[in-house]
Order: C-alpha cells, then structure tokens, then sequence
C-alpha cells in the first residue's frame, strides 16, 4: 500500500465500522457505539485532511468518501429509527434524499455524461446535522442524558437541512443538465 492509499484504506475503514456501530445500538452499548461513531468521525477528518494536504485525491476517493459517510449514517439512522429513537419519518426523509441524489446522478451520467462528484454547501451542511443529530442521540442514551426539547430541535434541523439539500441537488443538477442538453443541440 502506497501512503497516497491512506485517505482510501481509512474510507473503508469507516464503512466496515457500520455494522459493528448497529449492532452496538441493538445490543443497547449505547458508550461503546458512540466511541466506534467517533473513529469513525475522526477517520473521516484524517482521510479528508490527508486527500487535501498531500494531494492524495482520486476518484476512487471522491466515490469512497462519500459512500463511507452514507453507509454509516444510513445504518445509524435506520436502526435508531428501528429502535424508536428517531422518529420513522425522519429516517425515511434521509433515505429518499440519499435515493433521489443517487438516483440523480445515475440518470444525469446515463443521458447527459460524465460529472464530478462535488459536494455542495447545503449536503456538507446536512451531513454535519445528521452526524450531530447521531452523537446527541446515542450519548443522551448513554452516558449524557439531554433534555428531549435538543434532541427534538435537532431532529427538525435535520430534516430542514435534507430538504434543502434535496432540493439545491435537484435544482443544481437539472439545471447543469438541461443547459448540457441544449448546448448539444445547438452543435
């Protein structure tokens, strides 16, 4: 493994702490799946400092990072949504964003062509909020208990913020298509 390979070995490394951080959750460990949520927080802000630093960046890298975090929070999610700890609703906003961006982006190569995975302020946003939303979720079940009105606020901000993000994705993409279409017209 060459160190270019370090920001990529550590995006994979936060995928595969997915399903022990779920089963952590199911088994009710909430301390010890917040630490396992925390590498995996802090993998993701070594393997983003090192991609930029060094000049480690790759498409693989692009497509891995992204994932990494998707995978992590959607498992997350899903099984505090299993658990009856976020609401269903929430759970089910989150994942359809997540659809929708990937199904965006499939249709947008397949009719339009190749495009660059770049993530915009509004999913960079949404992503925080979500991980946020996470970490007082599991550390008021465990060793921090929180008032309900945080938890509660927070699961409003993050539903704002998948919205939006939805939303700027669909608009930011459609438009770059149809500009993209209407230039090979023109030609």
């Amino acid at each position: 493994m060459r160190a270019s390979d370090i920001p990529n070995a550590l995006s994979m490394l936060r995928m595969s702490l997915a399903i022990p951080s779920a089963l952590l959750l199911l088994q009710e460990w909430y301390n010890a799946a917040l630490l396992i949520f925390l590498v995996a927080g802090v993998s993701d802000a070594l393997d983003g400092y090192l991609a930029k630093r060094f000049a480690w960046r790759s498409r693989l890298g692009s497509i891995l990072d992204p994932l990494a975090d998707k995978i992590l929070l959607v498992t997350n999610y899903v099984v505090l949504g299993w658990l009856g700890w976020l609401p269903v609703w929430l759970v089910a906003a989150v994942i359809g964003r997540d659809v929708i961006v990937v199904s965006g982006a499939w249709a947008y190569h397949a009719w339009v062509g190749h495009y660059e995975m770049a993530p915009t302020i509004a999913s960079k946003l949404n992503t925080t909020m979500q991980i946020v939303l996470v970490v007082v979720v599991v550390a008021s079940l465990g060793f921090f208990p929180l008032p309900k009105w945080i938890v509660d606020a927070l699961v409003y901000t993050v539903l704002a913020t998948t919205v939006w993000s939805g939303v700027n994705y669909v608009w930011t993409w459609g438009l770059q298509a149809y500009r993209a279409r209407s230039r090979r017209q023109h030609e």
